[in-house]
């Protein structure tokens, strides 16, 4: 007798449910797509419990004629995919002809559909139709999902907590909702809605009402285009980053998308910018020929993979990074309208202080807040007022052009001229000038201008070596050792002379002239340190890098050292000469401002 037998339809679904159905936010994510690409311009989602007892996906698109309705649910049916040609150039989000049987499969359904004439109903249990009867003539389509995984329990045990199944949906609509500003995505959750966009084609309002006004003050348009690619977006300036990655949004064609080199290209490009641990909030579209992208990757369509991946990630590098050396890149401290530090009552301090600890989206995936009317119009402005809106500009006034901060031409001198008054804990430089107040880290300046000096001596390096009076003797462990005798040559590169010393130890007769006066035994160790523990995929320029950072730290000033006026003035005048004069090389902001209005505001000498 035959092994072999050819697996019921059913059965086969419910596995391929495996791949295509992970979550609740899976089925959200087949079923908003089928509506996209049935032409809809309004999608609503109705979830009961986090989509885990009920999801409903309403939509005014195309819908579907009853042979249809009844052959959707049937496994790799679509209307697509015609021919073997049409895989190589996909230009729908749906394809693959398994998304609705796989639901189907671990669900009970009610699927409501017409195209203007007599409506169709269908009603599938676990895979099985149970009844087709004819329905309303409203065009599109309502699907209902109900009891998901309920003849899977073992699957439905896996199922997260209804506040991460919730949070799953969200981020996921959010960033439809970004891939497509053209479509009203309404979404609701238990009678709650969650997120309602206009569908008004405008991308910075629908940003806003994902990411909240305060965060789109704080973008910046860009673009950039070659004969394949053409990419453009909104990321945000270094002040505003986030604890995860999460914020990094990539779509391809209206796509939503995930790939770690555009990721990691995205974040690369805002080095020195930000600290490493920190990420930005960017979103990208990238439109390209369908016939250089495969997204026949994997069943949830996320995978992709380009062809001439190379020339995408140089473009979206050398589109950030062009950007950001255009901005005056110092974090504008805005006083809010209703501050009050004296003759304040204390239940309203508590109420204040509660509000202040609200979590913000930046700290969390799920965003409920909604934009107020008055900054959804102030959002409808052209793209004029919303470069405006990127200099840090206030709802309740008109900034003057002394007060704005401004976006700049790459140019020696990126400061505006700063005039120090004095030093707060040792630390923080006072500055003023015809616009307002300035605070200036010291220690953060310096080891700006030292890492700047540094990173230039060992990008052409030099003959020039001092001699030590007393060579410097260092022992190590014999792992260490054997890493460090490995390196020699990198060392000797950089104008170290170094010698072999009886067992595991080594004699250092000369340093590059480099190396700061007072600290020379602490700055050999630390170059040593980083030599002994360099990664694997060893990059001279790197490396170069993380010496440069490493030793312009040890050789600033530190905070509580007072430093004369004379001193803050050359410190300011070395730093206006620098590349990058507003960010450490670890990413912390070298200085802060605070407008002459925001001075004003807190003293209570103006109007508001």
């Amino acid at each position: 007798m035959s092994k072999i037998m050819v697996m019921d339809e059913i059965l086969a679904n419910k596995i391929a449910a495996g791949e295509v159905v992970e979550k609740c936010a899976s089925v959200v994510k087949e079923l908003v797509e089928n509506s996209i690409d049935a032409g809809s311009n309004e999608i609503k989602i109705e979830l009961i419990d986090a989509g885990t007892k009920q999801i409903r996906i309403m939509d005014n698109g195309s819908g579907m004629d009853r042979e249809d309705a009844i052959l959707a649910f049937s496994r790799h049916a679509t209307s697509k995919l015609k021919t073997e040609d049409d895989l190589y150039r996909i230009e729908t989000l749906g394809f693959r002809g398994e998304a609705l049987a796989s639901i189907a499969s671990v669900s009970k359904i009610e699927l409501k559909t017409s195209t203007g004439g007599v409506g169709t109903s269908v009603i599938i249990n676990g895979g099985k139709i149970e009844n087709v009867n004819e329905s309303d003539s409203r065009v599109g389509t309502v699907i209902t999902v109900s009891d998901l995984f309920y003849n899977t329990p073992a699957r439905l045990k896996h199922l997260k907590s209804l506040y991460t199944e919730l949070a799953n949906i969200t981020e996921y609509v959010n960033k439809m909702a970004l891939s497509h500003p053209e479509i009203k995505f309404i979404l609701i959750n238990n009678g709650n809605t969650i997120l309602n966009t206009d569908g008004s084609s405008n991308l910075l309002k629908t940003i806003s009402s994902i990411f909240g006004i305060n965060i789109v003050k704080k973008m910046v348009e860009v673009t950039n285009e070659d004969n394949d690619y053409i990419v453009s977006g909104f990321i945000t300036l270094p002040e505003v980053m986030r604890s995860s990655r999460n914020g990094i949004i990539t779509l391809v064609n209206g796509r939503v998308v995930r790939n770690v080199d555009i990721n990691r290209i995205i974040n690369d490009s805002y080095h020195g910018y930000k600290p490493d641990n920190r990420y930005p909030i960017v979103v990208l579209n990238i439109e390209v020929d369908p016939s250089l992208v495969d997204v026949n990757i994997h069943p949830t369509k996320m995978d992709i993979k380009f062809g001439k991946m190379d020339e995408l990630l140089s473009l979206i590098e050398n589109m950030i990074k062009k950007t950001l050396k255009k901005q005056m890149l110092i974090p504008h401290i805005e006083v809010p309208s209703n501050t009050n530090f004296i003759g304040f009552d204390v239940k309203d301090s508590i109420e204040d202080k509660a509000e202040m600890e609200k979590p913000k989206y930046e700290e969390i995936t799920l965003d409920l807040e909604r934009v107020g009317e008055e900054e959804t119009s102030y959002l409808s402005s052209s793209l004029e007022d919303n470069r405006q809106i990127n200099s840090a500009e206030t709802q309740e006034r008109t900034i003057t052009d002394e007060n704005r901060l401004f976006d700049i031409e790459e140019s020696t001198e990126k400061l505006p001229e700063l005039y120090p008054v004095g030093l707060v804990h040792g630390t923080y430089i006072i500055c003023q000038n015809e616009r307002g107040m300035y605070l200036i880290d010291q220690h953060a300046a310096k080891e700006r201008i030292n890492y700047e000096y540094y990173r230039e001596k060992l990008g052409n390096p030099k003959p020039d070596s001092i001699s030590m009076l007393i060579p410097l003797t260092i022992e190590f462990p014999n792992n260490e050792y054997m890493i460090l005798k490995e390196n020699f040559l990198i060392l000797e590169n950089m104008g170290f002379e170094i010698d072999e010393f009886g067992v595991n130890s080594i004699v250092i007769k000369a340093h590059p002239t480099w190396i700061p006066i007072g600290n020379e035994d602490k700055a050999i160790n630390l170059i040593l340190d980083l030599v002994i523990n360099k990664e694997k995929d060893f990059s001279l320029a790197k490396f170069n890098e993380h010496v440069a950072a490493t030793v312009s730290c040890k050789a600033s000033i530190k905070a509580n050292e007072n430093i004369t006026l004379e001193e803050m003035e050359n410190l300011i005048s070395d730093l206006r000469k620098c590349k990058n004069p507003f960010n450490c090389p670890h990413g912390r902001p070298t200085m802060i401002y605070y407008s002459k209005y925001d001075l004003e505001k807190l003293f209570k000498r103006s109007g508001f």
